[in-house]
Parts: structure tokens; sequence; C-alpha cells
């Protein structure tokens, strides 16, 4: 196994017994009142928003990009896009 695998499931494992342990009622504020709510439930949905805004975050992002600086009339110059010529390309080949 990879250190990244056995580092995600013995993090899961963290976080399940730790989620169990905590599964008591407590009175929770929200904005308009106060209601009786389980760790268990607030925990858990903290944690998953935290993974879903870390993936968020730190996923790459989609770059689209082109070599051509000029478009002519919307279609994308004919010249060649790294810059040589015929002549070089052969030369080179």
């Amino acid at each position: 196994m990879r250190t990244k695998t056995i580092f995600i499931v013995v993090f899961t494992i963290l976080i399940t017994v730790f989620l169990m342990m905590n599964t008591d009622s407590v009175d929770f504020n929200f904005i308009f009142g106060i209601a009786p709510v389980s760790k268990l439930l607030v925990v858990g949905v903290c944690t998953f928003i935290g993974f879903i805004l870390g993936y968020w975050a730190g996923r790459p992002r989609t770059v689209v990009s082109t070599y051509d600086d000029k478009f002519e009339e919307g279609k994308l110059s004919s010249g060649p896009k790294d810059g040589l010529s015929e002549e070089d390309r052969e030369y080179i080949s």
C-alpha cells in the first residue's frame, strides 16, 4: 500500500472512533433558536463540509490556453504554433 492510502485509512478510522464517542445530545444555538442536536451529527457534518472545501480548494485548476496570440475573424491563425518554419522542421527531423 502507498503511504497516502494508509494515511487515508488511519484518518478515517480515527474520525469514526471520535464520532462514535460523541453521540450524546447538546443544545445547539442556531440563528433563530436553540435545538438539541447530537454531537455526532454536528461533528460529522462539519467534517464532511471540511473535506468538500479542502477538495474544492486543492483541486488543479483547468487552464485553457493557446499558443496563438492573434485570431483572424474567429479562426486561429494558420501559422505554426511553435514558431518554427518548415525549413527548420526539416532540419530538426
